[in-house]
Formats: structure tokens, sequence, C-alpha cells
């Protein structure tokens, strides 16, 4: 066997045997398994603190099935997108079939943007409106239950500032 013919059978066996493929992607068919989950708090303006546990993206894979197909999320819950750097962040909910909060985060943790009650399965874009280090779903409604607005800080280990 040819080196060339090696090389190109061990990366077609590495292609199926690796948990999450390109087209797998592109057309998932149902929800990730839940990912590794950590503690994070919002101090609000008026200084209430609210508490979530939250499952971190991490990885491109990751990131871009994010809560697909999830049924719901639950109060006190969601999924933190850790770009792993500065930012622009664009997010869309195909195949999100529940409505969500989005919060764009600041490197310094700073909500920097809000976009709230997404629109389920829909395929519009919403924007950051500028570069963050990390984009957190929660529940739809749960920002104007919680009263948190743009500049309220998110305190996490990915922005340096975890209690």
């Amino acid at each position: 066997m040819t080196l060339r013919r090696s090389l190109l059978l061990a990366i077609a066996l590495f292609a199926l045997s690796s948990p999450v493929r390109a087209a797998d992607l592109d057309n998932p068919t149902g929800p990730q398994p839940t990912l590794p989950t950590e503690k994070l708090t919002i101090t609000t303006r008026d200084g209430k603190v609210h508490e979530f546990n939250v499952e971190i993206a991490a990885t491109s894979e990751q990131q871009t099935i994010g809560l697909m197909f999830r049924k719901e999320v639950p109060a006190g819950t969601g999924m933190l997108f850790d770009w792993g750097g500065v930012r622009n962040s664009d997010m869309w909910m195909r195949n999100t079939i529940s409505s969500l909060d989005m919060l764009f985060i600041d490197p310094d943790g700073k909500i920097h943007h809000i976009a709230e009650n997404a629109v389920p399965q829909s395929l519009a874009v919403i924007s950051s409106d500028g570069p963050v280090r990390g984009t957190l779903e929660i529940a739809a409604g749960s920002a104007e239950k919680l009263d948190i607005h743009v500049g309220d800080v998110v305190r996490q280990r990915i922005f340096g500032n975890a209690p």
C-alpha cells in the first residue's frame, strides 16, 4: 500500500470514528448530550444576585448545536458559549424549539447586549452588536422576570471574576 493510500485510509477511518461529523453539524437530528456544567451568577444594578447552573459550550461542535432540539430550558439553567476570546457573536434559532433570551457578555463580565424572546426555529441572525467574550442563553422571559439589563455583571471563570 502506498503512503498516499495509507494516509487517505487513516483520514477516512478517523472521520468515521469521530463522535461528531461535519454532516451531523449541518443537519443535526436531536439534542446534543448535556455538556459539563458550571456555576454562574448575574448581579443586577440593584445588587440582586441570580445563580445559574449552565452548560459550557466550548468547542465549535458544541457551539454549532447549542440548545437545538431541547424541549425546555428550566429556570436557573442555560448554556454559556465560551468564544475563547473576544469576537462578534451572531446566533440563530434554527432547530431550537424553545424560545430563549440571549445575553452577550463583554470580556470583563458586563452584559453588552440582550436579545429577549428569540423566536424558535427562526433563521434570523441575532447579533451581539459588537465584540463579546461569551454568549449566555437562558429561558425566554428570564431577563425581564429577573430584571436583568445591559451593564449588569455576569460572574464566571471565563470572565476572570468568578466568586
